[in-house]
């Protein structure tokens, strides 16, 4: 069997595929790619026994078809370094021996059994269907996966879920200390269904989903889930279980206002957090009209920092913590220059908002205060 193709699309499939493979896998064969010729197509396949991911390249030429695994070290070294040039593959399927000759050079090494390779089990028919823009679910992953948790206790947990409405579809992440739900309203279902996906496939999904307008198509079930872009193929299993009620923790009456800046908020936070106690990591905002002072202190050392910015306040005077590595992640991870704060009292949730959401959508995020000891 013999087929050619183009080495730089070789080498950036590889290096996407790659990303799921584990460093130490329960079958030595799933330290290979999965190579398949048919129909003037390359399938490869990557997997990790929880994780599948499949892609196919057009082939330039081909002569004969097969299956063959290749270590996935071995190939990716072999084509990274090349420059873009046709690649011409020679595999002999009795000896399961493998050239890849290129421009200057050949390289040579063996293949594995493609039969020791786990078989792709499809979705059943009659799972529930989810198609958005690629973009949208990208910047949905991107905004969200910071704020999924890492804890053994409450699984459910560490993945970020997906609760289809009729209403919307609201993406959702939270640790318990943070949250971050995003709605939208172009996408809905008079049929509730949900899913939670795992860190590893949503972070997959955040390094290769497209920042277009083509559609990704999520099939999904009780356990398993496959996500479709381009002519990639993502199968995944669920986490199992139960998500908590995500809506119940967002208070509803929050008279207290502050609009403000949001790098110019980052920024001081950026400066005043250093001196904060590194246990702790506790930084104030004491809020008043027209202005916010954020500061931090560390007894044991005897250093603190205070900052004053101007802003936007509507309501009582007060006095508020938080831990400051928190809530910089929760500002990073927010679009726009202005950020609302939205707040009922110190001892309770704090819900922060951009200015300007985008179109069809409503972002918010939320974040748990911590004691002051006045």
């Amino acid at each position: 069997m013999r087929f050619t193709l183009s080495s730089s699309a070789l080498s950036s499939r590889l290096s996407v595929l790659s990303r799921v493979i584990n460093s130490k896998n329960s079958l030595p064969i799933l330290d290979c790619f999965l190579f398949e010729v048919y129909n003037q197509t390359l399938t490869i396949t990557a997997s990790d026994s929880e994780n599948v991911m499949r892609t196919t390249i057009v082939l330039d030429d081909q002569d004969g078809e097969g299956r063959f695994a290749v270590k996935n070290s071995t190939i990716l070294d072999a084509v990274k370094e090349l420059p873009e040039q046709p690649l011409t593959i020679d595999m002999d399927t009795n000896t399961l021996t493998i050239k890849v000759i290129y421009q200057n050079g050949i390289y040579n090494f063996t293949a594995q059994d493609a039969n020791e390779y786990p078989t792709l089990q499809g979705m059943p028919e009659g799972v529930t269907v989810l198609t958005l823009p690629s973009a949208m679910l990208n910047d949905c992953i991107n905004r969200s996966i910071f704020a999924t948790a890492t804890e053994e206790l409450r699984p459910v947990m560490n993945g970020i879920y997906f609760d289809l409405t009729a209403d919307a579809l609201a993406i959702v992440a939270s640790d318990g200390h943070k949250l971050v739900r995003n709605r939208i309203y172009s996408i809905k279902s008079e049929t509730p269904s949900a899913f939670i996906l795992p860190k590893k496939p949503a972070t997959l999904l955040k390094n290769v989903l497209g920042k277009d307008e083509s559609d990704v198509t999520v099939r999904f079930d009780e356990r398993n889930a496959e996500i479709k872009f381009g002519d990639t193929l993502l199968l995944c299993r669920l986490i199992e279980g139960r998500y908590p009620n995500y809506n119940s923790v967002i208070p509803a009456d929050n008279p207290n206002e502050l609009t403000i800046d949001r790098k110019s908020l980052i920024g001081a936070l950026r400066r005043v957090m250093p001196f904060a106690s590194e246990s702790s990591q506790l930084v104030r905002l004491h809020m008043e009209t027209g202005r916010l002072v954020i500061s931090s202190e560390d007894i044991d050392f005897s250093t603190s920092a205070k900052e004053e910015i101007a802003c936007d306040y509507q309501g009582n005077t007060m006095n508020i913590g938080f831990k400051g590595p928190s809530l910089a992640e929760i500002l990073n991870n927010l679009q726009g220059e202005e950020v609302t704060l939205m707040l009922a009292d110190p001892s309770r949730p704090c819900l922060i908002v951009p200015n300007e959401q985008p179109e069809d959508q409503d972002i918010l995020m939320l974040i748990m205060p911590m004691l002051l000891n006045d």
